[in-house]
């Protein structure tokens, strides 16, 4: 028969410190990563019309503002929200742990996607004149994120 281990002090410190936020953040960018996915299959022609059950979704997508040059802002979308997704994963790991570089580029990532979401949002109401259910969706699982990464600025001060 062996004997049970007790954990020892670091195991549990290391445990409390793991931030539970940044596993939110993974989870919610993970959500948001499908619905841009879905959004730019739609804007490259793979799938039919979008499922629209609340506003005109082909009315914001057909517009000038669902472009960002060449690329549709959905491709933006599943771009920002797969770094999201991996700089979550990573900062939960914990050789990353206290990473101020993890924190940094997390509470960036989602302030840029969350100011980004919020002009979407606008430009939805004031200027197109349509909703989009899956934009509005989005622009809520980012808004989520960007506050799930609110904790991050007492980690890059080097206070957890």
């Amino acid at each position: 028969m062996t004997a049970v281990e007790a954990p020892s002090p670091s195991d549990s410190r290391a445990a409390e410190a793991s931030p539970g936020s940044r596993m939110i953040v993974a989870v919610l960018a993970l959500v948001g990563f499908f619905i841009s996915l879905y959004l730019l299959a739609y804007s490259v022609g793979l799938t039919g019309t979008l499922m629209c059950g609340v506003g005109d979704c082909s009315a914001v997508q057909s517009s000038e503002y669902a472009r960002l040059g060449p690329l549709p802002v959905s491709a933006l979308g599943v771009v920002g929200y797969a770094v999201l997704f991996l700089l979550g994963l990573m900062g939960v790991q914990p050789r990353y742990r206290d990473s101020r570089l993890v924190a940094g580029l997390l509470l960036v990532g989602a302030s840029m996607g969350f100011l980004y979401s919020a002009y979407l949002t606008y430009l939805e109401a004031a200027v197109i004149g349509e909703w989009c259910q899956w934009c509005v969706l989005s622009a809520i699982v980012m808004t989520l994120i960007f506050l799930a990464c609110l904790p991050e600025v007492r980690r890059i001060g080097g206070r957890t």
